[in-house]
């Protein structure tokens, strides 16, 4: 199994602990979990932001489900997530952290069957989603 895992790069990275937790317990579970944080993936040279698009594409494209961390603001992870639900058609697990007030309306509104949403409050219940997300989908 091929998880993508997005998160803020440049928008609110507050939760990134949270992200990089997402990316090393996918990788724990035995799934390859790719994205730009993994450092088995990390570019040796800086990409162009075609480039970076390019990349992440290809990785969704190859991808049987995404996990995302949506507590932050971010564009990018707004656009991988609509890419991964109404292009590729393949499960979208978005996590944000039950302190968060609000999350995006597009996200909490959105009744796509592929996606699901679900709040964590600390990393034990995140691990917890994110293994019973991996188990439901698992390839």
């Amino acid at each position: 199994m091929i998880v993508y895992c997005a998160g803020p790069i440049r928008g609110d990275q507050t939760y990134l602990k949270s992200y990089l937790e997402i990316i090393q317990y996918v990788e724990n579970l035995g799934i390859t979990a790719l994205s730009e944080m993994n450092s088995k993936f990390t570019s040796s040279i800086p990409l162009t932001d075609k480039q970076i698009y390019t990349r992440d594409v290809k990785w969704i494209d190859g991808s049987d489900a995404m996990v995302a961390e949506v507590s932050g603001a971010s564009l990018g992870v707004g656009f991988e997530i609509a890419y991964a639900l109404f292009v590729k058609k393949i499960p979208v697990l978005a996590l944000y952290n039950e302190s968060v007030q609000k999350i995006s309306s597009m996200i909490s509104g959105c009744t796509n069957p592929n996606l699901t949403v679900k709040s964590y409050k600390d990393e034990d219940s995140l691990r917890k989603e994110v293994k019973a997300f991996l188990l439901k989908h698992k390839k």
